[in-house]
């Protein structure tokens, strides 16, 4: 039935977020969208003048200590959220170029884990009670390659911060599978994405040449992943991690 289910979405007014919101919204799935820029509310209008069922909310996941309001804020407006897509992430750069290890500041580290890890942490942690009791949930992470395997495009902070993410989601995965949840997560490659032109034009042609099918990837790419991993039919996937990456993986 429409809008049976509700899913919330981090990071939800561009990229992989709002082509993720786009093609569950076209399913049929309520959203709710969250993201630090006011510009939220315009994406939520635009999705409902498609048909969408589509709300939004305004929070910065740096702040720690408003993530639980966030996530009630989140599940009020629609009755509930059972799907969590945790997707907003950050990646500073200094001088638009990645830190290299020893110029990594503290400030930035900190920075970074708190939008990469512990926000989506909070978040699973507040609205995972619900899914359980309704004996259905599916909490999506947005990881990255980076977290995988070694990535001369990312900064440490970043690629720990992901890392610590797919390392989390496993050990959810693990206690909360008896309850009819999943968690899995999505490790992209370099994908045409706000975060990513940050990069230089040069850096990206680089990146691209680099990756097996020849291109970048497209958030509407990563999008449906998220579509299936939150679907009925990835019931029995759960603990994964499903890299996107054009086949960056086999090298």
């Amino acid at each position: 039935m429409k809008n049976e289910r509700t899913a919330a979405i981090t990071g939800g007014a561009s990229g992989i977020g709002l082509e993720s919101a786009r093609l569950l919204g076209q399913a049929g799935v309520a959203l709710v969208l969250l993201d630090r820029s006011d510009r939220v509310h315009e994406v939520a209008a635009s999705l409902r003048s498609e048909g969408m069922a589509a709300e939004a909310v305004v929070a910065d996941l740096s702040e720690l200590a408003d993530v639980p309001e966030a996530a009630r804020r989140m599940a009020a407006l629609r009755g509930g959220v059972d799907i969590l897509v945790n997707n907003a992430g950050v990646h500073p750069k200094v001088d638009g170029r990645i830190a290299g290890f020893e110029q990594i500041v503290l400030e930035d580290w900190e920075f970074v884990f708190r939008v990469n890890s512990t926000a989506p942490f909070l978040l699973c942690q507040a609205l995972l009670p619900a899914m359980k009791e309704k004996g259905w949930g599916r909490i999506v992470n947005i990881a990255s390659r980076a977290g995988r395997t070694l990535s001369p495009r990312a900064g440490t902070h970043y690629s720990a911060s992901k890392a610590a993410l797919i390392g989390m989601t496993r050990k959810l995965a693990g206690e909360c599978a008896p309850f009819g949840v999943t968690a899995n997560c999505i490790a992209p490659g370099q994908v045409e994405t706000p975060l990513a032109r940050t990069s230089s034009p040069e850096v990206l042609a680089e990146a691209a040449r680099r990756i097996p099918v020849g291109r970048l990837g497209d958030a509407s790419e990563i999008a449906s992943a998220v579509a299936y991993l939150a679907s009925d039919g990835a019931s029995f996937v759960t603990g994964a991690v499903l890299d996107v990456n054009g086949g960056e993986s086999m090298l």
